[in-house]
């Protein structure tokens, strides 16, 4: 595997991810995807849980999960369980700028790597550290699955529809989220440590609270006028038309024509202009109370017609509208082909792979996806010899003992 340079933002930055699963590693992937270089430590022999997960896997087994969120790390394995191990870490941590784990609070501290030692012998270094709940308060110490994280910071209770149980978004998003939120404290601890700090600092990111910050108004909704906001399936209460809608070929259709003026052009387009003037659909709060009256309207409409006649339409009309894409339909749109927001990357196993770009687009640095993810201990060496100096004998010992 032939690995390039980094061109992008954080090139100079050194980070160093344990942990497994999805949270802290996406952390660490998006790091690494801004040009970072990214440690991954692993456990020897067994690696990251990641390396088996996922739906489809290659033709030996390994995840294809594991190529996007290991993607652009060197891969190392270390015992962190022996004190060997520990001291390995806290060397290549002694020279980094960045460390990221997402551990149960505590396991760092059980392993003599806790974030106050480490930064004590480095205080340049930036501590990241995710878990389901935070670093502290009644719920600390519980195991926290991004799942479990969901339900209880009210997620899953807004998922799917009102007659049925509450479902999952379908990605891991709560994981996700608390690796966005990882990275934007690192990016902000970078720029106090440069600035009038000076040092580095820890970073405490919940799994629960990364969800409950993009929970929008629910909380004050509920504080403030005891409203406790319910599941409503594919649509938003009170905003109509704005949801999905079926087409001649079998499909659906997502049209979001809600504005006024957006409401008025489409029902010119349905050749329903009256629509537009008549009390119970000319405003905003009227369609919102007569949305599911409105929503068959367009629906009957949309029913009479294939998909791509109803879009070209929303389209020529400036009416924001959408096809209802899976995996396919996405690796193949043009549009993502064309920013790149699709692209293939090399793979040990499959001689390439598909899969989605770096983001966000920066014009002079840009994020960039120069590797998928390596092979179990693939730079273990070149980093024990790179970073810490190790002899060719120091490093078959440390194998020989299981160190690595």
């Amino acid at each position: 595997m032939s690995h390039r340079s980094a061109r992008g933002p954080l090139a100079h930055l050194k980070a160093i991810e344990l942990g497994s699963f999805i949270a802290g590693p996406y952390c660490g992937q998006l790091l690494a995807d801004l040009g970072a270089d990214v440690i991954k430590i692993e456990p020897p022999r067994v690696g990251d849980t990641m390396r088996t997960w996922g739906a489809s896997k290659t033709s030996n087994g390994t995840s294809l999960w594991w190529s996007v969120i290991a993607r652009n790390k060197r891969c190392m394995t270390l015992d962190l369980r022996r004190p060997e191990g520990q001291d390995l870490v806290r060397r290549l941590a002694h020279e980094a700028d960045v460390l990221v784990e997402n551990f149960r609070p505590g396991t760092l501290e059980r392993w003599n790597l806790s974030p106050d030692l480490l930064c004590k012998e480095n205080d340049q270094l930036i501590v990241a550290r995710v878990s389901g709940f935070g670093q502290n308060g009644p719920y600390s110490s519980r195991a926290g699955f991004g799942a479990v994280a969901e339900s209880v910071s009210g997620l899953r209770h807004l998922t799917g529809y009102p007659d049925r149980a509450p479902t999952r978004v379908g990605i891991s998003i709560g994981d996700s989220l608390a690796g966005l939120f990882a990275t934007i404290g690192i990016l902000s601890s970078l720029i106090t440590r440069q600035g009038h700090l000076g040092r580095g600092q820890k970073v405490d990111v919940a799994i629960t609270e990364s969800i409950l910050a993009v929970m929008e108004s629910v909380i004050p909704e509920y504080a403030a006028t005891g409203a406790v906001r319910q599941r409503s399936g594919a649509v938003l209460p009170g905003i109509a038309p704005s949801n999905l809608y079926p087409t001649l070929d079998g499909g659906y259709v997502l049209i979001a024509a809600n504005a006024d003026r957006l409401f008025a052009t489409l029902a010119e387009v349905m050749g329903m202009p009256e629509l537009a003037s008549d009390p119970c659909y000319a405003t905003h709060i009227a369609r919102g109370e007569r949305q599911d009256k409105l929503d068959k309207i367009v629906g009957d409409w949309t029913a009479m017609k294939p998909a791509r006649e109803i879009l070209d339409l929303m389209e020529l009309h400036g009416i924001p509208a959408g096809p209802v894409n899976d995996a396919a339909s996405v690796a193949a749109d043009p549009h993502f082909r064309e920013r790149h927001a699709v692209i293939e990357v090399p793979h040990n196993d499959l001689g390439s792979i598909t899969m989605q770009g770096a983001f966000p687009k920066l014009s002079c640095t840009p994020a960039e996806v120069r590797w998928a993810g390596g092979d179990l201990g693939e730079h273990t060496d070149e980093i024990l010899r790179e970073r810490l100096g190790c002899s060719d004998t120091e490093i078959s010992r440390l194998r020989s003992e299981g160190i690595v």
